[in-house]
This record gives C-alpha cells, sequence and structure tokens, in this order.
C-alpha cells in the first residue's frame, strides 16, 4: 500500500513538472485572449492514473506562478483545469473521443471570465469564450487525442501501479 502510494505521488509529480515544462517552453502561445496552451493536452492523462488529477493541478499551478499570472489567473485558471482533469477520470471508461469535452468546456467557461475581469481583455466574452474553445480544442482534442493512442498503447506498463 505505502509503494502505491509512493509511486502516486511519484506520477503526480513528473506529470506536474512536465506540465510546467510545457507551459514554460510554449509560454508565447499559452496565454492571452488567442491561445493555444500545448500544456492542456496532458489533461487526458487523468484516463489513465488517478495521479494525473493533483499532478496537472498542481503543474498548471506552478506553471501560472512562474509565467507572471495575476492572482485571479493562478486560482481560478488552475481550478478550471483541475475540474477539466477530475471529470476527465471520471469520464475515463467512456468513448475516449468524449474526454477532451471536459477541459475544453471548463477552460471555456472560466479563462474568458479571467482573461475579461482580471486582466482587462475587453472583447465581449462570448468573442473570449469562442477563442479559449479554439485553443482548447486544439490543445484537448487533438494534441490530447494523439498523445492518448500514443500512451493507450503502452498503458499497463506505464501506469500499472495505479490501478
Amino acid at each position: 500500500m505505502r509503494h502505491k502510494k509512493t509511486r502516486l505521488i511519484a506520477h503526480a509529480a513528473m506529470i506536474a513538472a512536465i506540465y510546467v515544462i510545457l507551459t514554460w517552453l510554449f509560454a508565447p502561445f499559452g496565454f492571452g485572449e488567442v491561445q493555444i496552451r500545448i500544456s492542456e493536452a496532458l489533461t487526458i492523462l487523468p484516463a489513465f492514473t488517478p495521479a494525473a488529477v493533483p499532478g496537472l493541478f498542481i503543474g498548471c499551478l506552478i506553471g501560472n506562478i512562474l509565467s507572471g499570472a495575476i492572482l485571479p489567473d493562478i486560482i481560478f485558471g488552475s481550478l478550471a483545469t483541475l475540474i477539466g482533469a477530475v471529470l476527465v477520470y471520471r469520464m475515463r471508461n467512456c468513448n475516449p473521443l468524449l474526454l477532451p469535452i471536459a477541459p475544453v468546456l471548463s477552460n471555456t467557461v472560466i479563462v474568458p471570465l479571467i482573461l475579461y475581469y482580471g486582466y482587462g481583455v475587453h472583447l465581449p466574452i462570448p468573442v473570449l469564450m469562442i477563442s479559449i474553445a479554439a485553443g482548447e480544442i486544439v490543445s484537448c482534442g487533438v494534441l490530447g487525442m494523439i498523445l492518448y493512442r500514443a500512451l493507450s498503447r503502452y498503458q499497463n506498463i506505464l501506469f500499472r501501479w495505479d490501478h
């Protein structure tokens, strides 16, 4: 039991670290009115391991802090990723093509409000929602599903300790 818990913490830490690195490397694309946050492709990982839920939340939190985000973005942006991750975990036995819907929706609802009220981006909120949804569809829907297909072949090797 203790060994399993240690592995779960290690997996969460690795996922958090990868999220932070991807957020930092691709920061020019991951913030603003039009954003494709490459690290959001990782929100597919809760379909494989529960360790991804805290890993994604912590990774997003740290990534937002290190990128100079404002406090509402650090808090609520990270919560958007957490909500998406929890829902992907709960949907893990559904059709894999449905998995990206959760992070796309959570970010589409929350991030435009952060941009509008936190950063003072005065585009209409529906326009911001469309923009954020488009970026999330690319990162979660396209890149996330590519990642899902690649990892699903090796899930019994990579994630065997988590179930």
